[in-house]
């Protein structure tokens, strides 16, 4: 039998402490775990081929983290449409706005761009994304429903992080303008 072959490799911190933690977890060698990651990757690169924009990591990373949930879309529609009957609707905007600038905060600390921002909340399914030029983008929701809510999210966040949009409404649609992101981003 042929010795195996050695290399090395490196890993920043974070990569690391997943890597020890799995390695606890499953109770193997460092090797073992490195062997059986490859093999995965090899038997189902497919899977990670087919995510557009990677979709599907965002959708894990944001389940996993039990901050986010799964939704039905006639059950979204219909919350929508309560809270805008509803008698203290106005509570309800004003503590969207809270949450929407507490967004804002996370995502000042992670460096994003208003692409990444809309492409985060694009996998979060409230619209579908296109890309109209280098600073524009068009928004379509499928509905007029959801966009009082999605441009306030959009205002609130965009405006906690400094960045300068403007933001036009079609009957089902949202067009985002960038005007200027803060050179810090």
């Amino acid at each position: 039998m042929k010795a195996p072959e050695r290399i090395t490799i490196a890993m920043d911190k974070d990569t690391f402490e997943v890597f020890k933690k799995l390695k606890q977890d499953l109770g193997v060698s460092q090797s073992e775990l490195m062997r059986e990651a490859l093999k995965f990757y090899s038997k189902h690169k497919e899977l990670f081929e087919f995510v557009e924009d990677k979709k599907v990591y965002a959708h894990a990373e944001m389940l996993s983290s039990g901050e986010h949930v799964i939704l039905d879309i006639d059950h979204w529609l219909l919350f929508l449409r309560f809270v805008d009957s509803h008698p203290d609707k106005n509570k309800f905007w004003e503590l969207h706005r809270a949450v929407c600038r507490a967004h804002a905060e996370q995502f000042k600390h992670k460096f994003y761009r208003v692409e990444h921002i809309l492409k985060r909340l694009e996998a979060c399914n409230l619209f579908k994304l296109s890309k109209t030029s280098k600073n524009e983008f068009t928004l379509v929701l499928g509905s007029d429903v959801p966009k009082q809510f999605i441009r306030t999210e959009l205002e609130e966040i965009f405006t906690g992080m400094d960045f300068q949009v403007d933001i036009k409404e079609d009957i089902a649609k949202l067009r985002v303008k960038v005007l200027h992101e803060n050179a810090t981003h």
